[in-house]
């Protein structure tokens, strides 16, 4: 993992967390028991696929960069349809509140991506990786070299 990747995942996440926290809060103040246990399964699935598919997209980017928005359209459209997939399957759950889970869910994983723009844009990251075109020993051999020939 480049350290580009680790600053824009940890910063989603310090971003999310307390965001998720406080919907968990009033969940459970709204709705109840109910309400919080909402929230809270809320907190772990946005927590889980957005960590699962922020650190898929790096792993994914580290040999091909040039994949880099082709990956990330495809991380973000798996991400919500896996989320839709939760979402339909527990519909009828009577374990949570549905509203407060939704609710939660919604705040959550749109400050997790509000995080994870606001690193993109204030992080200083290089568009390419810079390689010196001759190599150092080369390079001192090649110009002790010319300052023989010369004398």
């Amino acid at each position: 993992m480049q350290s580009n990747d680790a600053r824009i995942l940890r910063g989603s996440a310090l971003v999310a967390a307390p965001v998720g926290i406080v919907a968990t809060v009033v969940s459970a103040l709204v709705a109840g028991e109910k309400g919080l246990v909402g929230g809270l399964v809320a907190l772990a699935v946005v927590a889980v696929f957005f960590g699962l598919g922020s650190y898929a997209l790096m792993r994914i980017t580290q040999n091909t960069p040039q994949v880099a928005m082709t990956a990330g359209l495809l991380v973000y459209t798996v991400q919500i349809l896996l989320i839709g997939v939760f979402i339909v399957a527990f519909q009828d759950a009577t374990f949570f509140n549905g509203r407060a889970f939704g609710l939660s869910l919604l705040v959550t994983a749109l400050s997790w991506v509000g995080g994870q723009v606001k690193q993109s844009l204030t992080s200083r990251m290089l568009y390419v990786q810079p390689e010196p075109s001759v190599a150092p020993k080369e390079a001192a051999g090649a110009a002790g070299a010319e300052s023989r020939d010369a004398a």
